[in-house]
């Protein structure tokens, strides 16, 4: 396997409900900013699908935008990855996994119970095969994780996984095996949902990252290498929130993914698209990545957060699709002044409003600063960006506005879709 260094090139606007991001500029009153201008050997003819790989040099970080730039590459060719409104609540009421057996309470002061977290987690996770379908059926070339959502059968996966075949198998954790489709896939999220026919599923329970803080207890469970056998699982903590984490090598083939779990669980290459678990069993995120360097793995692992998967799986479910929401504006981070020469973030500051879109017809003007949504405080453009990851286009959201000369208020707006450009 290659290593990859970080993207020395800046990156370029961010695409994402129309945030544009620029560096944090520090002001001089406690006014907002004015706007600036190597695997194991594998049977022949198979091989496994890894986990996005990314890349990180030890004693180095280049900032970009106030972020890491960091690539992702596929570990078997060593070629690069192309890589609410629908409230959790009624998301978990289309997800049949909160009766299971296993009642496992969260006690946050002791050590997780890793045998009864897998007990109830293990049935729930399954191995995604993807290869071609011919005259002597199927054909695998590669295999993923994937995550049992409902009992009709849907499985939700990493986009990454999904994409890299015609034809698709899933391997549940009794082993059986089953044919599936696609139903729609997402690479804005790198998340995808596919679909058996089968019975005696047993889905996953929805949890919330949201209810959860850094040291939190995490567990990974995955297919790793696409490796006979069944699920495998690995314990840790949360380690971050709100992280950007960019796959790809270049412009052309880049993702960018908002508001990512980082995690110190070891999540195994093959593992694209399993569950990461709380104390309780409880789904928090999907994973999609992981961090090496010249020496190895690096321990750091990322996954997509449940609030996020729950939003974009069902509405896939419904329509084949997702949709994400575009505000259209630029956006910088607003620093305020404190005591002591010091600054610190206080909003997302808007830079330009491009006409005809959500914000405009709401009203936000340049140098306003937007603090918070739906009551959830927003510190700046990055918060902002991973915030609006959660709605669909054409939700209503109720943004805090401060205007320039420091008044402030509240404004509902009608948030667009995300141009596919």
């Amino acid at each position: 396997m290659s290593e990859f260094d970080f993207d020395p090139e800046p990156q370029t606007a961010l695409p994402v409900e129309g945030a544009e991001a620029t560096p944090p500029t520090p002001s001089t009153s406690p006014t907002p900013t004015s706007p600036p201008s190597g695997p194991p050997p594998r049977r022949p003819g198979r091989r496994s699908w890894w986990i996005p790989v990314l890349s990180a040099v030890l004693g180095a970080a280049l900032a970009v935008s106030g972020m890491a730039v960091i690539n992702a590459v596929n570990g078997d060719s060593d070629t690069t990855l192309a890589s609410p409104t629908t409230t959790l609540a009624s998301a978990q009421a289309s997800n049949d996994g909160s009766s299971g057996a296993v009642t496992i309470p969260a006690l946050p002061d002791t050590p997780v119970d890793a045998a009864a977290v897998g007990a109830k987690v293990v049935p729930s996770v399954v191995t995604v095969q993807v290869g071609t379908e011919g005259a002597n059926g199927f054909s695998e070339q590669g295999s993923g994780s994937g995550v049992i959502f409902d009992n009709a059968g849907h499985i939700v996966t990493n986009n990454h996984v999904a994409t890299l075949g015609s034809a698709h198998q899933v391997v549940l954790a009794d082993g059986r095996v089953f044919p599936a489709t696609v139903v729609g896939t997402d690479p804005v999220t790198d998340l995808a949902v596919l679909q058996i026919s089968a019975d005696g599923l047993t889905p996953i329970q929805l949890g919330s990252s949201d209810a959860l803080e850094v040291g939190d207890p995490a567990v990974a469970v995955g297919s790793p290498l696409g490796l006979e056998g069944g699920p495998s699982l690995t314990v840790g903590v949360l380690s971050a929130f709100g992280r950007r984490v960019t796959t790809g090598s270049s412009a052309a083939d880049s993702e960018t993914l908002f508001g990512m779990l980082q995690t110190d669980a070891p999540i195994t290459q093959g593992s694209s698209g399993g569950a990461l678990v709380d104390a309780g069993g409880r789904l928090i995120g999907i994973t999609t990545a992981v961090g090496v360097s010249s020496i190895g793995v690096e321990g750091i692992g990322f996954a997509t957060p449940v609030e996020i998967v729950s939003q974009v799986a069902n509405e896939i479910i419904a329509t084949g699709q997702a949709t994400h929401a575009y505000l259209g504006v630029s956006v910088s981070t607003a620093m305020d002044a404190i005591e002591g020469g010091g600054s610190v973030p206080a909003g997302a500051a808007v830079e330009t409003v491009e006409p005809g879109t959500a914000a405009a017809n709401a009203g936000i003007k340049v140098g306003d600063v937007i603090t918070a949504v739906d009551g959830t405080k927003v510190a700046g453009q990055e918060q902002l960006v991973a915030l609006l990851r959660r709605y669909q286009a054409g939700a209503v959201a109720t943004f805090t506005i401060r205007s320039a000369t420091g008044a402030t208020s509240s404004v509902d707006v009608t948030l667009g879709e995300l141009p596919t450009n």
